[in-house]
């Protein structure tokens, strides 16, 4: 008890607070704006926790995480633009609520699904991490394999329209992934017709400003009568959280059952929340009684993404902090932090340092109750970013991109590769392609491909007899079939059914 009143004690002194405070700021700030994402928030601010406190300079980088992860839901329903790869699933339902005059219904309900998500997540973290962790040292590329495997499955329920363009997307998404020198021992550029550059393959985020971003812009352009109805959106007030009590009550299963999503692909290394939201969107519709709602606007799609990837936070600190293994970009960030100020994370840090582990723990509570409150206050604020006449807004956010896509890697190619995706998206909206089939496939395509090699490698190419010998790689391969199985039949007894 001593050691949890020393954590807390540490963490509610009025600099440390001020310092939480200004970090979630600045973390909202870079997540809401498309390019500046909650990577490039905490990079760029490492250097100045060097002259911080220990716990300062650790709290002030929780806050900019947590921040960062949030703020990408401002935007994406806005203006139908993720801020961060975390909040891409929230564009699926968000922009069309705001189309459709339901901005801050929409704000109040992502805010209200990420702080819910964050705190079940650290909750998780502070009383199972031990036991999680070690469950996760069982997933080698097997596992792992399955796993992703099982993701691309949930492609089923993310197409609505025809599976054969669903499939077309996934496959071309996957290709884009291969894109650049084979990750095991390849010396040759794939793709890369000539082209140095592509030694690298395709970064996620061009990928993912110009699918979506400059996509949307040249939609705008292009197609202005589909912007957002003005007039209907200064007539909305918000009163509460913009939503009532018997709604919140029938997202209860979703938001927890997104939540548990989000934590369980927060511990496996090198996934995060960039591929728990579409996988929680997609779970969430394959379970719904009314999935061809979905993408229409409706809470549910933006409950199942914010939840989920804000519970990765929590997810990914786990590993971090019991094995001292980066659950995704910004913890192996703060993993560089914690090692410069002289701590190093495993399983004994939990007997060393224990009231440093609850100073994070309080941290990361303080700093999501910040989280919640900045949104809230400045959701109404938020909401008025509608009301900018287009053909301002538009060029702003364009040259936004265009500065965070080059910030990224600080390479003028990127800035092309965001150009040449966002042709792309503009083609697959014109033509009716959906775009999350691309985006899982991309997304995981490079993980597949990697366990899959290593898998031969380990089974001596016998890939059968070494899955055998994997429990649990085994059982996700037979959800895997299960859910396919079941998205045929379900989609063979729609055609049997008569027209009305």
């Amino acid at each position: 008890m001593s050691e949890i009143l020393q954590g807390l004690t540490s963490v509610v002194t009025p600099e440390i607070l001020a310092y939480m405070f200004i970090g979630t700021t600045i973390g909202i700030v870079f997540g809401s704006i498309p390019g500046l994402t909650s990577n490039m928030a905490v990079a760029l601010c490492l250097p100045m926790t060097f002259r911080m406190g220990t716990v300062t300079g650790i709290a002030f980088l929780i806050a900019l995480y947590i921040g960062g992860i949030s703020g990408g839901l401002i935007s994406a329903i806005l203006i139908n633009i993720p801020g961060t790869p975390a909040s891409v699933a929230t564009t699926f339902d968000g922009g069309p609520m705001a189309k459709k005059g339901q901005a801050g219904k929409a704000l109040g309900v992502g805010i209200t699904a990420s702080f819910i998500g964050t705190i079940l997540s650290i909750a998780a973290l502070i009383c199972i991490s031990p036991v999680l962790a070690r469950f996760a040292l069982k997933f080698g590329p097997y596992e792992l394999f399955a796993i992703c495997v099982f993701s691309l499955t949930m492609l089923a329920s993310l197409v609505s329209g025809s599976a054969l363009k669903g499939i077309t997307c996934a496959v071309l998404g996957i290709v884009c992934s291969l894109v650049g020198v084979a990750p095991t021992g390849g010396t040759t550029i794939r793709f890369g017709f000539g082209f140095r550059q592509l030694a690298s393959g395709f970064d996620i985020l061009p990928v993912l400003i110009g699918l979506f971003a400059v996509s949307e812009i040249f939609a705008a352009a292009i197609w202005p009568e589909r912007a957002t109805d003005k007039d209907h959106i200064q007539s909305y007030k918000i009163k509460g959280f913009g939503f009532s009590l018997a709604e919140a009550a029938g997202q209860l299963w979703n938001l927890i059952r997104s939540s548990l999503i989000g934590i369980g692909i927060g511990i496996l290394p090198g996934i995060g929340g960039g591929t728990s939201n579409i996988i929680a969107y997609s779970v969430a519709r394959q379970s719904s009684k009314e999935p061809e709602k979905f993408g229409t606007g409706i809470i549910d799609g933006v409950v199942a993404s914010e939840a989920s990837n804000n519970a990765s936070i929590g997810g990914a600190m786990i590993p971090l902090l019991v094995l001292g293994i980066p659950g995704d970009t910004v913890t192996a960030m703060l993993l560089g932090g914690l090692v410069i100020k002289g701590i190093n994370p495993g399983p004994l840090l939990f007997t060393n340092q224990a009231p440093l582990v609850y100073s994070i723990f309080f941290a990361m509570i303080v700093s999501s109750i910040f989280m919640f409150a900045i949104m809230y206050l400045g959701m109404r604020f938020f909401v008025k970013v509608l009301t900018i006449p287009r053909y301002v807004l538009l060029p702003v956010v364009l040259a936004l991109c265009f500065v965070g896509t080059y910030g990224a890697n600080n390479r003028i190619f990127d800035c092309w590769v965001a150009l040449a995706f966002g042709l792309v998206g503009f083609a697959m909206k014109r033509f009716k392609f959906p775009l999350p089939p691309f985006i899982l496939g991309f997304v995981l395509g490079e993980t597949v491909e990697l366990n899959l090699i290593r898998s031969l490698q380990y089974s001596q190419n016998d890939l059968i007899g070494a899955f055998r010998q994997s429990p649990i790689a085994m059982v996700f391969l037979l959800i895997a079939l299960t859910v396919v199985v079941f998205s045929v039949t379900k989609g063979l007894r729609g055609k049997k059914k008569p027209a009305v």
